[in-house]
C-alpha cells in the first residue's frame, strides 16, 4: 500500500493546477512539464494531444502512478520493506517525480541500500535539475523527501535533531 504521505508530496508538488472550464466541470489539460515532458493531472506523463481530465481521473492517475513508483522502488531498495513508512515515502516520491530508472543508476539507491540514511539524504539533494537548469521547486521537493526520510530515523531512534 502506497504511504499516505508519498501521496501528499506528490499531490503537494505536482498540483492540479492547470485548469479549463468545461461546462460546469474543472478539468487539467496537458502541460509540458519543467523537464520537458508532457504531463496532465498530478504529474502523469501523457501524450500531447491527451484529451482533458477530471480531477477524479487525475487522482485515479495519481493512484496507479505511486503504485508503479512503491513497486519500483521496493525492487530497487528492498531494504525500505523494513524501515520507518516516512522513509520509503520520501523515496516512493522521489520514484514518482524522477523514474524507476533514475533511482535504479543512482548513488542514492546505492547510500539507501547501505542504510547510509545521512549519504542517501545528501543524494536526494543532489537531484535538483530540470532542463538542464536548478529549480527551487525540486529544491523545495528534496528538502521535504530529506526531511521525512531523516525525521523517520529520530521517531525509530528516538533522538532528535
Amino acid at each position: 500500500m502506497v504511504p499516505q504521505s508519498a501521496i501528499e508530496l506528490a499531490k503537494r508538488f505536482e498540483g492540479f493546477e492547470k485548469r479549463v472550464k468545461r461546462g460546469t466541470e474543472i478539468s487539467a489539460v496537458p502541460y509540458v512539464c519543467p523537464a520537458g515532458f508532457w504531463t496532465i493531472g498530478y504529474g502523469h506523463l501523457c501524450a500531447q494531444d491527451h484529451p482533458p481530465i477530471t480531477q477524479d481521473e487525475a487522482e485515479a492517475y495519481l493512484a496507479q502512478d505511486l503504485v508503479k513508483a512503491l513497486n519500483a522502488t521496493l525492487r530497487h531498495c528492498p531494504v525500505l520493506a523494513t524501515e520507518p513508512e516516512g522513509r520509503l515515502a520520501a523515496i516512493v516520491d522521489f520514484t514518482f517525480n524522477l523514474g524507476a530508472g533514475r533511482l535504479q543508476t543512482s548513488t542514492l539507491r546505492r547510500r539507501i541500500n547501505q542504510r547510509d540514511w545521512s549519504g542517501a539524504a545528501m543524494e536526494l539533494q543532489r537531484w535538483v535539475y530540470g532542463g538542464g537548469r536548478v529549480l527551487q521547486g525540486l529544491m523545495t521537493r528534496r528538502e521535504a523527501e530529506v526531511q521525512l526520510m531523516l525525521c523517520s530515523d529520530e521517531l525509530r531512534t528516538g533522538r532528535s535533531g
